[in-house]
This record gives structure tokens, C-alpha cells and sequence, in this order.
């Protein structure tokens, strides 16, 4: 999962970037609060941790950026020096899933990481099977169905298409596909990430008339849309159930 801690101590901002790449995340670490809201402007993290106490842009104002210019449901854990509970509550009533009181401890740091992601359904994989619609998608069998039909896809395309079904409606970023699916946010190409979407978008007929919406926004990236059809009923998405 792509991270961004935010910490205007150096030695912190280390020591936690440390612990979640070892973990096995990508981490971009941010000093001052303004640079990470330009950076959620035009990147996509699957989870912030946030410190309070930062020079020009508190933790506080990060998190109200986030929850009401951005509009984003992105899971925010508090990482501070801060104990009093007015500010737990603070912080918490503005948006936070989860306040951690420094010195912090790093199994429980990213133990309610994990389970606030898990919470949200951030692109953490929640069993084998993914349910959504029409969709029937088993990882442990590497099928695919569209309404019980298998579909032929390539090793990179089903984990492409597999992921933009567990991001329903959540805008990512460029960078954050490629690191997504192919582990590097650089040595793939723009050409080579639009032909994987071009492809996916018409095997999976991912088109209004079927009830999706596959864009391009430009600058950014993608988002994957699932509405009604005229007359029909929503669609559900149903995680770790097991095909019939």
C-alpha cells in the first residue's frame, strides 16, 4: 500500500517510514503539511499518518482539507505527542479513523494501520474471491467470469482489472496503478498503463451501456464507476464469497 507519513521531525519522519517500508509499503514522507496537500491534489495514498504539531499546516488542518476541500474517504491514523483527550476527540470528530500517542510502538502502529484499511476496504485483498455485479473474480484459480462466462486475460490485465473492481469510484493516480500492479511507479510507461486500461475496458465491457464508466481524468489517472441501469436495481458488491 502506498503511505504518506507526514512529520516535521526528521529523525520520526525516518524511523516511521522505516517501519511501514519493511512492512512492505511505499512510503513518501512530507515535513510540511502544504506539500502534502498539493501532493493529494494530484497523487493517490491508500492511507495518511498524520502528525498534529507541524509548522505550517497542522496535522488538524491536513485532515479538514482532506474530509471537506477533497472530499476524500482516505483512511487517516494520528501519529502525535498529543495526550489530552480533548484532542483525541478533536481529531477523531474531524475525520480520524485512529489517534496513536507517541512514543509509538511499531507492531501496534501497523496493527490499526491495518485495521482501519481494512475498515474502509482500501485495496487490501479481503479473502480469494471478489464478488461485484456482474463480476466473478477468484484469485486462487486466477479466473474471471462475467456473468459465469471466463473471460481471457493476460497476467497483468486481471490484476489490473481485479483492482480497479476493489477501488469502485476512488480516483488513482497514474503512479499509484503502476506501482499497484507492476511494483514501480516509473519504468512503465503512460502508452503501455492506457493500452492495458483500452483492453480491459473492452473485454470487461466496462461502458455506460453495461452500467460502467472506465475515464481517463486527465492529468491524474483513472476511476471506475458502477451505476444502475435504467429500471434495474443496484448493484451489489459482495467480498470473499465463494462462486456458485
Amino acid at each position: 500500500m502506498r503511505i504518506a507519513v507526514l512529520d516535521d521531525d526528521p529523525s520520526q519522519l525516518e524511523l516511521l517510514s522505516h517501519w511501514l517500508q519493511i512492512a512492505g509499503h511505499h512510503v513518501q514522507p512530507f515535513e510540511l503539511g502544504a506539500e502534502l496537500v498539493r501532493a493529494l491534489e494530484h497523487e493517490t495514498f491508500g492511507a495518511l499518518v498524520l502528525d498534529w504539531n507541524v509548522p505550517d499546516l497542522s496535522g488538524i488542518e491536513v485532515l479538514g482539507r482532506v474530509r471537506q476541500q477533497l472530499q476524500s474517504r482516505i483512511p487517516v491514523l494520528f501519529s502525535t505527542a498529543r495526550s489530552a483527550e480533548k484532542d483525541i476527540v478533536s481529531a477523531l470528530r474531524a475525520g480520524a479513523d485512529d489517534y496513536l500517542v507517541k512514543p509509538l510502538r511499531r507492531m501496534e502502529l501497523l496493527a490499526r494501520l491495518e485495521a482501519v484499511t481494512r475498515r474502509k476496504g482500501v485495496d487490501i485483498v479481503q479473502g480469494q474471491q471478489l464478488e461485484v455485479g456482474v463480476f466473478r473474480v477468484d484469485r486462487g484459480t486466477r479466473t474471471f467470469l462475467r456473468e459465469n462466462q471466463p473471460l481471457r486475460l493476460t497476467a497483468k490485465d486481471f490484476e489490473l482489472a481485479e483492482f480497479f473492481l476493489r477501488n469502485i469510484g476512488r480516483l488513482l493516480s497514474r503512479a499509484y496503478i503502476r506501482e499497484q500492479i507492476w511494483s514501480t511507479s516509473h519504468s512503465v510507461s503512460s502508452r503501455t498503463l492506457d493500452t492495458h486500461v483500452s483492453r480491459i475496458r473492452n473485454k470487461l465491457r466496462l461502458t455506460p451501456e453495461f452500467g460502467w464508466r472506465l475515464t481517463a481524468v486527465y492529468g491524474y489517472g483513472y476511476r471506475l464507476e458502477q451505476f444502475a441501469m435504467t429500471g434495474a436495481s443496484p448493484l451489489a458488491t459482495r467480498e470473499g464469497s465463494t462462486p456458485a
